[in-house]
């Protein structure tokens, strides 16, 4: 692939969805073609580069995930075994739920207590441990383990410390030992300390007013650092990440950093998503998984505080992309990333869903009603013969303050169990999906599972 023709492409999508600065990256065997857009900083104008590091965001869970899985190879630990084996003690909110959740419900998202816990335990090595030992109190369990997805954070950072304990490392140490060095990256931080040695990317916020601010803080805390807080990279070295998933477990000197049988085993089908596209259809040990027409396409998406990033790899295709952005409608590059999977390896992403011009007739009330979780709240209302979603960030998700006028969108039925809404918001038409039997629904979902309140 021409490099200037990427850059021109990568340009044309950034600069129509608002996108301060991008880095795209694209493999296809051993050809690696990369192009940088706009700047890392919208108040300074540094021009960003295809050496800028940008924060991966939750694609770091995928690093972690591989991390158990080695020591799976090792004998060290069973995916079926409780957590409470590997990490003495551990406690949530549910005390059942303590003693039977196991590593692999943890791998895939099917833990069952609330996910996003973002409390700051400091900057110390004993980040992680901190906030592992203080779950039993904001950990409330939302359903038993096993019986829902339900999108978790909280569940990696309690992987992360299992890797620490059973490696004698801090979590940090473990990635660069056992992933970082042996695939030979050299832009793979975990610390604002080392990203400012480099060329880096500034987070930036749509504000009330739809303009493009700096975001109010550049990290997150330590302590959600397996979930996703601090790793930062260029997307060279996550496409070298990628490449050892395509290689089957071998870095570029044939060094066996994970075994095959491991490799395999994380594209596998582990649990239903619910929710329509761009949610996957199932989640594997780690990976996110859509099946596509032309082939099955194995990912994660990445957010922190105004950053934003995408990985897809075609594993029949030895075909990679990465994504790294510091800003604005992070899914309207969605449509760019389309058109490269399809160019590159015969893959057609789906049409992300629109309103039906004839909504389907449902009944508003397995809808309306509240909804809470520990970072959001949200009411469903009829309002003048149309459902309303009202949705407030609560707690640390409220990056602006929290008396803020809420989210209001109005919307319409998709199908029996999701609404969709009627105006784009960040590049596509928002979904909301319910679940739950009987006449009235138990959980909001939105990649989150939000019980009725």
């Amino acid at each position: 692939m021409n490099p200037e023709d990427l850059g021109a492409r990568l340009a044309e999508h950034a600069s129509g969805n608002n996108v301060p600065g991008a880095v795209l990256a694209v493999r296809r065997g051993d050809d690696i073609t990369e192009a940088a857009y706009g700047v890392l900083d919208n108040e300074f104008g540094y021009p960003a580069t295809v050496d800028s590091v940008f924060q991966t965001g939750s694609i770091t869970k995928v690093w972690t995930a591989t991390l158990i899985m080695q020591l799976a190879d090792e004998g060290l630990l069973d995916l079926d075994q409780p957590v409470a084996r590997h990490l003495p003690g551990f406690r949530v909110a549910d005390e059942a739920a303590s003693a039977a959740v196991t590593v692999r419900q943890l791998l895939c998202h099917v833990g069952g207590f609330d996910g996003d816990i973002f409390d700051d335990h400091g900057p110390g090595d004993d980040a992680v441990e901190r906030y592992v030992d203080a779950l039993a109190g904001p950990a409330r369990q939302l359903f038993p383990p096993g019986a829902l997805w339900s999108y978790c954070n909280s569940g990696y950072v309690v992987l992360g410390r299992i890797v620490e304990v059973l490696t004698g490392l801090t979590w940090e140490e473990a990635l660069r030992e056992r992933i970082a060095v042996p695939l030979g990256m050299t832009h793979a931080l975990t610390s604002p300390a080392e990203a400012i040695r480099h060329r880096v990317a500034m987070g930036h916020l749509t504000g009330p007013d739809g303009e493009i601010v700096k975001a109010p803080v550049w990290s997150m805390p330590r302590s959600n650092a397996p979930a996703g807080s601090t790793l930062t990279l260029t997307a060279r070295d996550q496409l070298r990440f990628a490449a050892l998933h395509l290689g089957g477990g071998l870095a570029p000197d044939g060094t066996r950093v994970l075994s095959e049988r491991s490799v395999l085993a994380m594209r596998e089908p582990q649990a239903v998503v619910p929710g329509v596209e761009p949610l996957p259809g199932h989640w594997g040990l780690g990976w996110e998984l859509w099946d596509w027409p032309g082939g099955r396409v194995i990912g994660h998406d990445g957010g922190t505080v105004g950053q934003a990033a995408l990985l897809r790899v075609v594993p029949e295709r030895d075909v990679a992309i990465a994504l790294l952005t510091n800003g604005g409608d992070f899914h309207g590059l969605h449509a760019l990333v389309a058109e490269l999977l399809d160019e590159l390896a015969g893959v057609r992403v789906p049409e992300l869903p629109v309103p039906p011009a004839q909504p389907p007739r449902v009944d508003p009330r397995y809808f309306t009603g509240r909804y809470e979780s520990a970072t959001f709240r949200s009411e469903i209302a009829q309002d003048d013969g149309r459902l309303s979603v009202t949705l407030r960030p609560i707690g640390p998700a409220a990056v602006f303050p929290e008396d803020a006028e809420p989210d209001v969108t109005y919307a319409v039925p998709l199908d029996e169990r999701t609404l969709i809404g009627l105006t784009r918001a960040n590049g596509r038409h928002p979904t909301y999906t319910f679940v739950g039997d009987g006449d009235r629904a138990g959980y909001l979902h939105m990649g989150r599972a939000i019980p009725r309140a």
